[in-house]
């Protein structure tokens, strides 16, 4: 991880009015904290990733949603994101907040998606939707960047193409890891997501 990454510095980058966004997290927000299980059973806690100075990049995910389709198949923007931050120590998590019954709900289900999509990160659990509502995750995909220092420096969609099919031009997350990575300002800290609505228990 590269020195620049300071709370400091951060505390100053993220200080930019929220625009156009759909959930509640304005940039500079506190991210809430959370414990989900992944497909492998495993315990992801965002506390522990932000206490070995990780940024964290949250994915909100439903394997069955042509925009997922779109971002893991047709294109692989997903797994070629992380992978080109990786190395920096870049968390990548996708998150299911699908209820029992919903669309892309349930451990087999994502267990397989993780093989069809070839998936490169963890895929956590969140059946009961409460991350999900408390990030106000509103499609899938929704995208979220944490800084070290637990904020939010980024809210929205993944690109700037709005469509099922059609890959954007500008990769709105790959921009704000880049700069939070040189210790520059976000340019673009919030947009509209887009995708299908995240299947939340009614």
């Amino acid at each position: 991880m590269r020195n620049t990454i300071a709370a400091a510095v951060l505390s100053a980058i993220l200080a930019i009015p929220m625009t156009g966004a759909a959930a509640n997290l304005a940039p500079g927000a506190a991210a809430p904290t959370f414990e989900l299980t992944d497909t492998d059973g495993n315990t992801h806690r965002l506390a522990d990733y932000l206490g070995q100075g990780r940024i964290v990049v949250l994915e909100w995910f439903n394997p069955d949603c042509p925009f997922i389709v779109k971002h893991h198949q047709t294109h692989r923007t997903m797994n070629e994101t992380f992978a080109a931050v990786a190395y920096e120590g870049v968390i990548w998590l996708a998150i299911n907040s699908s209820a029992p019954g919903k669309q892309g709900h349930g451990l087999q289900r994502n267990r397989r998606a993780v093989e069809e999509y070839d998936i490169s990160f963890p895929v956590l659990i969140d059946e009961d939707g409460a991350v999900g509502r408390s990030y106000g995750a509103k499609t899938t995909p929704h995208m979220f960047v944490i800084t070290p220092d637990g904020k939010v420096a980024y809210n929205g969609a993944i690109d700037d193409d709005r469509s099922a099919g059609k890959l954007g031009e500008t990769n709105h997350v790959a921009e704000a890891l880049t700069s939070l990575l040189d210790g520059k300002p976000v340019k673009t800290a919030s947009t509209k997501p887009y995708g299908c609505s995240v299947k939340y228990a009614k």
